[in-house]
């Protein structure tokens, strides 16, 4: 959606129990990404250093105040907090400021609304800002007024929003009802990639971590990249070979990020569970940046989120081509087990591949055997070790078409016959 001029907004951010000044302030630079990506401009910034919060405006009044002074100073039209607020602290504040006031959640669901492209990606969107704005409901208020005509405005569609709960619920209710549909499908599309044996290899990581450009390095496809968050919503399957000839499915999925709000991963369950299905999953992390090891932490607690946190993972550290051999070599020692790579440049992808090699299950094959009724050992071997997928008795025997591990197929040449 274009935008007219940056419109201007100040940054408020309060340090949490257990927090450093330090994670705070990055926090605050991701929320000025975030805020540049909703097409504003971060003029200023409020930190306040104690955790006590009031209830009633989160920071404290004479935050309040500088806050307001900022706004003044910097002919600011928005203020973002870097946590949620409630209901009320929002309408309290916004009386207070006399701007517009908003939290990162609706500052992500509002990048979410510009960049949905597909039917299932604007739906899921639409599913997380109702559920948002369900409770902050209240009759008549600036919430709905406002919806549709900017930053964190940006209502589902952009048709008016009906103002009446029953009337909103039963739009979640529809929206549920179509996003169970994309489920079937997708687990439909899995099947038949199953049936395909082809393994899944699913690229997830923070935001902006480069998981696009790997794909599209890859594959030789052209999926969309730009240096922004959540260029990529909706997930993109390309083939990709390995350097043993073995034919996988890469998958290129939503990116994760600090204080994800968990409407959007209830919406984008039916998108995440590619994610969960998949084989291996390849955590491609932002070896640039200084943060990296708190991005990882948010990354692995999503995963643990949707039940993925068992799969077999390969860490990757991608855009290494920015860091000094000394960072390089220090990073390669601290993880022996990763890989560095630089998908913008081709660096490392070799190494890459046989590293998601190693990691695959077993090669699959689809083998058809004709084994004599002597053998009735073998039917239930057959069955134990592998997906049966035909079996017919005749007056020679009984022929069973089989995928199967190739080694374990191959122990049974003997018996094997072309397939039909």
């Amino acid at each position: 959606m274009s935008q007219g001029p940056n419109e201007r907004g100040i940054l408020v951010g309060c340090i949490q129990k257990g927090q450093s000044l330090a994670d705070l302030l990055e926090s605050l630079d991701e929320l000025a990404l975030l805020l540049q990506a909703s097409g504003g401009l971060a003029v200023g910034r409020v930190v306040q250093t104690s955790s006590q919060l009031d209830g009633a405006t989160y920071v404290s009044l004479g935050k309040v105040d500088e806050i307001r002074w900022q706004i003044e100073a910097e002919r600011a039209s928005l203020v973002v907090f870097d946590d949620e607020l409630s209901p009320a602290q929002a309408r309290n504040l916004e009386n207070m400021l006399q701007v517009k006031v908003l939290d990162r959640t609706q500052l992500i669901l509002d990048i979410f609304a510009q960049r949905a492209q597909s039917k299932e990606g604007k739906l899921q969107v639409e599913l997380a800002q109702l559920n948002y704005l369900l409770p902050r409901l209240t009759g008549l208020g600036t919430e709905l007024s406002r919806l549709g005509g900017g930053i964190g405005t940006r209502g589902p569609g952009e048709t008016r929003l009906e103002t009446d709960r029953r009337r909103i619920r039963r739009r979640i209710a529809h929206l549920r009802r179509a996003l169970d549909q994309v489920r079937g499908r997708r687990s439909l599309q899995r099947r038949s990639r199953r049936r395909g044996l082809l393994p899944t290899v699913a690229l997830i990581g923070y935001t902006n971590s480069g998981k696009s450009t790997l794909l599209n390095r890859l594959t030789g496809a052209d999926v969309f990249v730009e240096d922004q968050p959540f260029a990529t919503l909706d997930p993109t399957v390309r083939r990709a070979v390995l350097p043993d000839n073995r034919r996988i499915l890469l998958v290129d999925t939503v990116g994760f990020i600090r204080k994800l709000p968990h409407q959007l991963v209830a919406a984008f369950r039916a998108t995440l569970e590619e994610v969960v299905e998949a084989d291996v999953l390849v955590h491609v992390i932002d070896a640039a940046r200084a943060d990296w090891e708190k991005q990882c932490m948010a990354v692995v607690q999503v995963l643990e989120e949707l039940g993925a946190g068992f799969h077999p993972l390969l860490t990757v550290f991608n855009k290494v081509d920015l860091l000094s051999p000394d960072q390089r070599a220090r990073l390669r020692n601290g993880h022996p087990d990763a890989v560095l790579i630089s998908a913008r440049h081709g660096w490392g992808i070799p190494e890459l591949l046989d590293a998601v090699g190693r990691l695959l299950p077993e090669p699959t094959v689809v083998a058809a055997f004709h084994l004599p009724y002597d053998r009735g050992d073998l039917v239930g071997y057959l069955h134990d070790r592998g997906q049966v997928l035909e079996e017919h008795y005749t007056n020679q025997g009984i022929h069973m078409k089989v995928i199967m591990p190739r080694i374990l197929a191959n122990r049974l040449a003997e018996y094997m016959v072309a397939g039909d």
